[in-house]
């Protein structure tokens, strides 16, 4: 399997390879007038899409996430990857009969009432969906996985990930700044759950969870789960892009938008953990029921760090700060030593204000930060690799909320759940587990300063004291974290004013 994968995607690219050096050959002999060069671009660029569609749903993932990446493709092929979905072919419910009868057992059928088998509900690369009553009556969505697609899948990640260690090692500056095996590794992650629909239910199941508190929205209930085959309510409705507006009143139409940005505000900020593809797809709306949430396929996850930092970009590009979005997007990743921090901040200046001068109500803030990622790369800053699934996601969010309510503005909503992430985020750093790693980590820095303290007595005992202080290059950073010092003193307050909070609940509580 591997090796016959091997051929069929390296003849693919290689057919592409082909085709781009003589179109560049032809280019270079030949100039042609700006009109024919952009139809061109358009032409090559399209070639792009069909190729990565023809080899299947991990290279869609693939062309997916580079359509978020301007620092790595140009605008056409950025323009044309956008076009990427993973419809396929309808494949005969008979193939997929193998797939059940493994999972469910040879009685399988008998678990059905009745199946809808002439037309599916979703047709994609990895699985088909399909309408059917369980024997109770219940109407349920039977979604079940193509046969043989996760071996398929599996050789493409090795493949891509030996392509990767290449790329580290015939151009280690391009991969210090974009780091094409991190960039895997996260899409690796993502797509996990769609090769193993145990993991989709638990997603599914977190989600359920999570959305409890809003009115207007809903999650599906998972009936049953195996590795291939899933059983979950059916969600009614069709898809938020083709909804009927006048068939909804202003206050539900307002109330489905506004909930799905809270919860996904929320999601990135505080859970952490979030429908990493909300295209309008796997929106489903129907007048007087609340949005349906689906295909948990695809899911992010991210660290507190990367949350926090996240969440100042944005408070930066709402307040019209540049050097504060800048410093936050430094803290995201790290500046490589031949960044040019300076640059980047003028950028940012210059950037910042075009994007907070529209109303904010119809900033899209999934653009913005492709936008603030192009010129990260373009001054050698390396950008953590998550952040392409999240510019992905908040660019799909805005898109299926406009096609249920364009008037809704965004600002309104992000300062509303800012005051709620801000209450839940202060509440989580004085909360005992993160008091006590607050605490251990000022004694291992106090620790550290002792012994530095003690070196530099020893050194003024004997005379041999020196301070020297190096003025690194114009445009030149020698550290990794720029900025971190300057939270120093702020976060030791933070700790001990932790630390006395924690200790006064504890003496006015009941022993």
């Amino acid at each position: 399997m591997g090796a016959d994968r091997a051929r069929v995607v390296c003849t693919t690219f290689g057919r592409l390879l082909f085709r781009e050096t003589a179109h560049e050959l032809t280019r270079r002999l030949r100039p042609a007038v700006d009109g024919a060069r952009s139809e061109e671009g358009r032409t090559h660029a399209a070639g792009l899409r069909e190729a990565l569609e023809g080899l299947g749903p991990f290279y869609i993932k693939v062309g997916q996430l580079l359509s978020t990446r301007p620092d790595i493709v140009s605008p056409a092929v950025i323009q044309e990857l956008a076009k990427l979905h993973d419809q396929v072919t309808i494949t005969p419910f008979a193939d997929f009969e193998p797939v059940l009868a493994g999972d469910l057992g040879p009685r399988w059928a008998t678990r059905f009432r009745e199946i809808d088998t002439d037309r599916p509900l979703g047709a994609a690369s990895l699985a088909q969906v399909y309408r059917a009553v369980l024997t109770d009556g219940t109407p349920v969505a039977l979604k079940v996985q193509r046969p043989g697609i996760r071996p398929v899948v599996e050789a493409d990640m090795r493949l891509l990930r030996r392509a990767a260690r290449v790329v580290a090692r015939q151009a280690p500056r391009f991969n210090a700044v974009i780091d094409a095996g991190a960039m895997l590794d996260v899409l690796f992650d993502a797509m996990r759950p769609e090769l193993d629909f145990c993991l989709e239910a638990r997603n599914m199941r977190e989600a359920r969870d999570h959305v409890a508190g809003f009115k207007y929205l809903t999650v599906p209930t998972v009936i049953s789960a195996t590795p291939r085959v899933l059983v979950q309510s059916l969600a009614p409705g069709c898809s938020i892009a083709d909804v009927r507006r006048e068939d909804f009143t202003h206050e539900e139409r307002a109330g489905i938008a506004g909930d799905l940005l809270a919860y996904m505000y929320r999601s990135y900020f505080l859970t952490r953990s979030f429908h990493a593809d909300p295209h309008p797809g796997n929106i489903l709306v129907q007048p007087g029921r609340p949005a349906a949430l689906i295909d948990w396929g695809m899911v992010g996850r991210i660290d507190r760090p990367l949350s926090t930092s996240m969440l100042l970009v944005l408070l930066s590009l709402a307040q019209n700060d540049g050097a504060s979005t800048a410093r936050a997007w430094i803290e995201m990743g790290h500046a490589t030593p031949w960044a040019d921090v300076p640059g980047f901040i003028d950028d940012m200046t210059a950037l910042v204000p075009q994007v907070a001068h529209a109303s904010l109500a119809e900033l899209n803030f999934g653009v913005s930060l492709t936008a603030v990622l192009e010129h990260s790369t373009k001054r050698g800053i390396k950008t953590n690799p998550m952040v392409a699934v999240l510019g992905k996601s908040f660019a799909n969010l805005e898109g299926s909320i406009r096609s249920m309510c364009p008037e809704l503005s965004l600002i309104d909503v992000f300062e509303s759940e800012l005051r709620h992430i801000t209450r839940k985020l202060a509440a989580e750093s004085v909360s005992p587990p993160q008091v006590v790693r607050a605490a251990l980590d000022l004694m291992v820095t106090g620790n550290s300063a002792v012994q530095l303290t003690r070196g530099l007595l020893r050194d003024l005992s004997v005379g041999g004291f020196t301070v020297r202080i190096d003025q690194p290059p114009p445009n030149r950073v020698v550290h990794s974290r720029p900025f971190a010092g300057r939270r120093a003193v702020p976060d030791l307050l933070l700790v001990l004013g932790a630390l006395a909070w924690w200790k006064r609940r504890n003496r006015r509580s009941p022993r």
